[in-house]
């Protein structure tokens, strides 16, 4: 059991994380030359400054399991946890006993954003070997199952692989780090240098089965339904990476461009969840409002604020209810300027007789269904922006998801969608 964590930033130890044998919780702390540098990593929970950060109320959270957010935003979700318990059953392991710093250990410097952590949990290295899409689907499912063979060698490349590229990708459905070369097809880890004419891209499984948060399991063809929601939130001016869909073996993965890697250098992240300590297993726990008013204390520019409005009249008028507090991010550059990412996970997500997206996750004056366009523009309101713009954007948003059959045709949606 590991109880010291260093947690480095572009090649430099930035701090040192430390939990007490029994303690529910860890503590961080900047080393000082890091709190000279006027670089907030964290500004409204953890500013630089020289005394210990320490959250209790975070120790019994499944969100944050003890840790500030800052470094919680690197945990592996759901699949990648189930991944970790995989291998930790096949090696004699007790998961119980792995805890969140060793996660953090295990992640090293595979996680997304920029922060790394040492010591780094050696694995095994699958190098340049191709990647089968049809296999990591088939070990997806049964990692999910949680089914386990009785050994783990160096020699099971696919378990290897699916470990090394499948742990650190965040989110709870099955997806990978991958790197993708458009011209050839093939398909190498995304943890490597995979060489000339490859980029990196994150892939969201097609045809796992239990599959899904929350015990929800994933309406038939959900990556198409999201390739076409791509595609309409394009055609709204919504700010995302590039998304494509690549087909093997009769199944349609979805992938999603890394904008945390732009020309292979590393970007800071930080999901609202974890700047705020929101914890997004409780509905409601922070509105859209709320969401922008933290953007623009981060100074963020009108041109964003206006995106965070477009994002979220499209997510009420998509009937996306999946909009909790890990799904918006802020990202830092190197001179300490904030600015939102591009939008993620945006698709078709609602279901009356789940708590969860029964409705929306993050309010809008006040309301988490029956939302009007009145409510919305009585926030674009408390945003700071005219009411013509606006009018304008629900206008346009109700138009274009008006012209679903056309978006869904062109993603490869069959009819009984």
């Amino acid at each position: 059991m590991i109880n010291s964590v260093e947690v480095y930033l572009w090649g430099k130890r930035i701090g040192i994380l430390f939990q007490n044998e029994g303690a529910l919780y860890a503590d961080f702390e900047y080393d000082k030359d890091f709190q000279k540098s006027g670089i907030e990593l964290s500004p409204f929970k953890m500013p630089l400054s020289g005394r210990v950060y320490s959250f209790p109320e975070l120790g019994r959270s499944d969100a944050f399991h003890g840790l500030p957010g800052l470094v919680a935003d690197s945990l592996p979700d759901k699949f990648g946890n189930a991944v970790i318990n995989n291998w930790l059953a096949r090696t004699g392991r007790s998961p119980e006993k792995f805890t969140a710093l060793d996660r953090l250990c295990y992640t090293g410097k595979r996680g997304m954003g920029a922060l790394e952590y040492q010591p780094a949990t050696d694995l095994v290295r699958t190098g340049t070997d191709l990647i089968d899409l049809t296999e990591m689907t088939k070990l997806a499912s049964d990692v999910l199952a949680n089914r386990t063979t009785q050994s783990l060698s160096s020699d099971d490349v696919s378990k290897m692989q699916l470990l090394e590229i499948g742990s650190s990708a965040g989110g709870a459905r099955a997806k990978a780090i991958i790197a993708w070369n458009e011209t050839t097809g093939e398909i190498r880890s995304g943890q490597i240098n995979a060489g000339d004419g490859f980029e990196y891209w994150l892939i969201k499984f097609d045809g796992v089965k239990n599959n899904g948060d929350h015990e929800l399991a994933d309406p038939m063809q959900y990556t198409l339904i999201e390739y076409a929601y791509y595609l309409m939130a394009k055609d709204l001016g919504i700010d995302m990476s590039e998304c494509r869909v690549i087909r093997r073996d009769g199944l349609n993965h979805f992938m999603t461009k890394r904008f945390d890697r732009p020309n292979g250098e590393k970007v800071h992240m930080q999901t609202l969840a974890a700047m705020c300590h929101f914890d997004y297993n409780y509905p409601n726990i922070c509105s859209y409002e709320e969401y922008a008013m933290r953007a623009r204390q981060l100074g963020i520019t009108k041109k964003e604020t206006e995106q965070i409005y477009k994002r979220m009249v499209y997510n009420v008028i998509g009937v996306n209810c999946d909009d909790h507090v890990k799904n918006f991010s802020f990202m830092m550059n190197k001179a300490g300027k904030w600015s939102i990412t591009p939008a993620y996970d945006l698709t078709y997500a609602y279901n009356p007789q789940n708590r969860w997206i029964s409705q929306h996750q993050m309010s809008v004056n006040g309301k988490s269904f029956d939302i009007t366009d009145e409510d919305m523009l009585e926030t674009g309101k408390k945003m700071g922006l005219s009411s013509a713009f606006c009018r304008d954007t629900i206008e346009k948003t109700r138009s274009v998801i008006g012209n679903w059959m056309h978006y869904a045709e062109t993603a490869g949606l069959s009819e009984e969608r």
